[in-house]
């Protein structure tokens, strides 16, 4: 069942009609059409070769598709932009566990702000191996508004309510109940960073770039976005929670057309309550449902977005981590044939990464207790026929901690 509806998926994208997409280095049709830059401002520096960014999406129907591995996981957007409205669904589908996350999102483009409307339906399985029909499950419907203030500065305010259900016993106090919260954002910088993005706006959706996808940063090449998240009990609300969170992004011009991006990651709960003693002293609870907040507000130290060398999954309440990519361009707007493809672009990444976290703010200060990996990749861009695509790759490793060297690669595609 799951290996026909990776099949059908895939039917989809190639049977829809689409005008041409930017690279990218460009933005996202779900994402805000970008302004001219106020007089005195210079925009951004770019990367050479890399495309000039259309000031609106481009009308009619636009297919965007997405494949991830190891995972095993695509991601399928479909956008139509109708005056100043812009519909998208997406479905994102993982032919490998079976978890499916479903989104239909409409947003409005104003002149002084930008609105938001979301619905989703997302639920996760156990692993294929473990032969089980345990899942989490997350329904919810959100209100994300934007006021861009300059070219490179914008404030968010997001409104989310989740209802969470779980068969599995130790999410016992999740199961059933409602998450709702308010975030308040500030971001200076790239408006088309998903990473970014996802930390004062909708989380779950994002597209995970192996790499720093957009080279367009902000003046003096660099970005900072930071959040507030107040999770309240009253009302509808289930949980009680304060999470702050913060990130910094840096781009350094280097030698023969090389560039180094940084990034620096961090969060906290300041207001976290316990929910049972008891329970935690047994230890018939994991440590992630001890507190009350949603398993899917904890931070994360593995992943694509953070230390992409690390495989064992790691939750808590406290995390910082930093990740280096040092990018260095083979070829650029070339038209080299390989294995019946027309090759463009490629570039060369070194990768490194450092990070901690845990259950309070020793995780910042615990030396002895950072992870570290490292790993080398690339990324791609090539043409076959009426299509192209952007190939990305990484093997990184985490030298202090379980599961060995990690690959991973993902694909997108456009018509």
């Amino acid at each position: 069942m799951h290996s026909t509806l990776s099949l059908v998926v895939v039917s989809l994208v190639l049977a829809c009609p689409a005008s041409a997409l930017p690279s990218p280095a460009e933005p996202a049709p779900s994402e805000a059409p970008e302004a001219v830059p106020p007089e005195g401002e210079a925009p951004a520096k770019a990367v050479a070769g890399e495309p000039d960014i259309p000031a609106e999406p481009a009308p009619g129907l636009l297919p965007e598709l997405n494949v991830y591995f190891p995972e095993g996981e695509l991601d399928l957007r479909v956008n139509r932009l109708v005056k100043k409205v812009l519909a998208e669904g997406q479905v994102k589908y993982n032919f490998v566990d079976g978890d499916i996350s479903a989104f239909l999102r409409y947003r409005y483009y104003g002149f002084a702000r930008t609105y938001q409307l979301s619905v989703f339906d997302e639920i996760e399985f156990a692993n294929l191996e473990d032969f089980s029909n345990d899942f989490d499950r997350v329904r919810g419907i959100l209100l994300l508004t934007e006021w861009p203030e300059t070219f490179h500065r914008r404030k968010f305010l997001l409104t989310e309510l989740d209802r969470i259900s779980s068969n599995k016993e130790e999410f016992v106090f999740d199961t059933g109940k409602t998450n709702l919260f308010l975030r308040l954002g500030y971001q200076i910088g790239t408006p088309n960073d998903e990473r970014s993005n996802s930390i004062v706006g909708e989380s779950r959706a994002r597209v995970e770039h192996l790499f720093t996808a957009f080279r367009r940063i902000g003046p003096g090449d660099a970005g900072l976005t930071t959040a507030v998240t107040w999770g309240t009990d009253t009302v509808v609300g289930d949980f009680d929670y304060v999470k702050l969170e913060v990130s910094g992004l840096k781009r350094f011009e280097l030698p023969r057309g090389m560039a180094l991006f940084g990034r620096i990651h961090a969060g906290t709960f300041p207001v976290k309550q316990e929910l049972d003693r008891d329970l935690m002293a047994s230890g018939e609870l994991p440590i992630t449902g001890r507190y009350s907040i949603p398993r899917e507000e904890f931070f994360r130290l593995d992943g694509r977005d953070n230390l992409k060398g690390l495989d064992e999954k790691l939750r808590g309440t406290d995390e910082v981590h930093s990740t280096w990519e040092l990018v260095y361009p083979w070829f650029l707007g070339r038209s080299y044939k390989l294995l019946g493809l027309q090759w463009e672009n490629w570039y060369w990444v070194l990768y490194g990464g450092v990070g901690n976290i845990g259950f309070d703010q020793n995780a910042f200060t615990e030396l002895g207790d950072y992870i570290y990996d490292a790993g080398t990749g690339f990324e791609a861009s090539f043409r076959l026929r009426d299509f192209e695509f952007f190939l990305s790759g990484l093997v990184a490793e985490a030298f202090n901690a379980e599961g060995g060297v990690q690959f991973r690669l993902s694909l997108k595609s456009y018509h």
